[in-house]
Order: C-alpha cells, then sequence, then structure tokens
C-alpha cells in the first residue's frame, strides 16, 4: 500500500515546494506503515495564491486542527487545506494527515 500523489499548480509559484513536498510524502510509507489508501493531491486555484491540498483515504479517518472535512467521495473520504507556509511546515501536516487516526 503506497500513497498517490498528484499536482495540478496553475503558476510555477509553488514548483520548487511541490517538488520538495512530493519527495517527502514518496518517503513517509517507507518509513511507517500504512494502513488506509491514501492520496494527496497538490493544486492552486485561481482566486488565490495559497497551496490547497486534499488527503483522501479509503476509509474514514479523525479530522485534525486546520483541515477540514472529510468530504464524501465515491471511492472514500477527504479532508483539505491551504497552505502558504514552507514545505517543512507543509510536509508535517500533511504527515500528520496522512497517518490520522482511522475510525
Amino acid at each position: 500500500m503506497g500513497i498517490k500523489i498528484t499536482r495540478r499548480l496553475l503558476t510555477d509559484a509553488w514548483i520548487p515546494d511541490a517538488r520538495v513536498v512530493e519527495a517527502a510524502i514518496e518517503r513517509l510509507s517507507t518509513k511507517r506503515a500504512l494502513t488506509n489508501d491514501c492520496e494527496v493531491a497538490l493544486f492552486e486555484m485561481a482566486s488565490d495564491r495559497q497551496l490547497h491540498v486534499n488527503v483522501s483515504h479509503k476509509y474514514p479517518t479523525r479530522t485534525l486542527d486546520g483541515w477540514a472535512g472529510p468530504g464524501r467521495l465515491r471511492d472514500g473520504f477527504v479532508h483539505n487545506r491551504r497552505f502558504d507556509s514552507e514545505a517543512d511546515t507543509i510536509i508535517r501536516h500533511i504527515r500528520e494527515m496522512v497517518f490520522a487516526t482511522r475510525i
């Protein structure tokens, strides 16, 4: 079981951070067992300059501070959050959501 990553950026503003975040996410499942299929989507919206992140799981997880959701998807559940911070902060919050307690 791994973590799928997608990226849909509208500008070049988040590309350097997105690369660092993606590399860190790829290492997450090698350091800790993943028990809930997971997808992380990094994207921008034309309405703001923030990096938007969706973390989707097959099974519901608890909602962590700062994350919205869960939203119900056809194949699972999604939490989302916006960032305007540095890659290290983004990685920490994504890691916490990827491994959020399953309910």
